[in-house]
């Protein structure tokens, strides 16, 4: 059974753990009276300079500095990872911010060279995670992968396939979204949603003997071909994993896209990434496993049920078993 040790979120609550579960409990025991959860957007006061140093920031994207500042939370939180820990990071497509950048300057500068060659690697799928690995000298495996809202879960299976195997003892994995004007750009264009987020949440996998927050009972995916059959999709997911591991739920998180439906679950709690934090996209699995993990102090012993689901075609569905442990 693979075990989540310790967990960091960076998110427009704020940077780190701590401020991440007090954002959810505020959320959680507001009044329809008091005001408004913080608006979703930007992190506050994210300086990458400020947090991670002058060295190696110059060409720093805005993905891949919430990636490297959510790991070194992690990093730190944690201690001892063992020899030569893995990393599995979710993203969307890299940032679309430094693709069109780099495009723009190479049609706009009076050469298609003139371009800045610092700014090429923010443009590769895998840059966030490598400057993870690079910042915070993690040289284990280090994988990326891009599924839209279920980035978060397909990356805690393979830090899972990773550990099985015997490629790391502990595995980093979780999932970043920058905002930006030209994410909101296509956002716009695309379909009407909620208001866009941004963060960064990652999980650790071990390292074994360490005291766990949760176990991870089961991972299940699927897809579709029309968004009317996506809530039918999910559904064989969640109903697969509850059929492995009966019992009450005691929660449900959400990262589901906006304009596909969804399997209707029996929760006591109800997490809805997109209403806590915006839409966080290629984020938004991984901040719905952080939350769960937030509120885990809360409810030892007891199942969590995380879903999410894509317009391109994929559903994902992660349960896990709350331990009562603390990180």
């Amino acid at each position: 059974m693979s075990v989540l040790t310790a967990w960091s979120a960076v998110s427009p609550y704020g940077i780190g753990a701590t401020a991440f579960a007090d954002g959810l409990h505020a959320a959680a025991t507001r009044t329809p009276a008091e005001p408004g959860l913080p608006p979703a957007g930007l992190v506050p006061d994210f300086e990458p300079r400020t947090l991670l140093g002058a060295k190696g920031t110059r060409w720093l994207d805005r993905v891949s500095a919430l990636a490297v500042v959510a790991t070194g939370e992690i990093v730190r939180a944690a201690g001892d990872l063992g020899q030569e820990p893995g990393l599995v990071l979710g993203v969307t497509n890299g940032s679309a911010r430094s693709m069109l950048e780099l495009t723009r300057d190479s049609l706009v500068k009076a050469r298609p060279e003139f371009v800045k060659p610092g700014q090429f690697p923010n443009t590769l799928m895998n840059s966030a995670a490598a400057q993870c690995a690079i910042f915070h000298r993690l040289r284990g495996p280090n994988a990326t992968v891009a599924a839209g809202r279920t980035s978060g879960l397909l990356a805690l299976r393979y830090a899972r396939r990773l550990q099985r195997t015997g490629r790391a003892e502990a595995v980093l994995c979780g999932a970043a979204e920058e905002y930006s004007g030209t994410r909101a750009w296509f956002a716009q264009h695309a379909a009407p949603g909620p208001d866009l987020g941004e963060g960064c949440a990652m999980l650790l996998l071990g390292p074994p003997g360490r005291p766990g927050i949760a176990e991870v009972a089961g991972l299940a995916f699927g897809v579709f071909d029309e968004p009317a059959t996506a809530g039918q999709a999910l559904d064989r997911c969640v109903r697969r994993l509850l059929d492995a591991q009966p019992g009450p739920l005691w929660a449900h998180a959400t990262a589901h896209d906006p304009v596909l439906s969804t399997t209707d679950v029996d929760a006591q709690v109800r997490l809805p990434l997109a209403e806590l934090v915006g839409d966080t996209h290629a984020a938004s699995a991984a901040l719905a496993v952080a939350a769960v993990l937030a509120l885990a102090p809360d409810a030892p012993g007891r199942l969590a049920l995380v879903t999410a689901t894509d317009r391109d075609g994929t559903v994902g569905a992660a349960l896990l078993r709350i331990t009562g442990e603390r990180s």
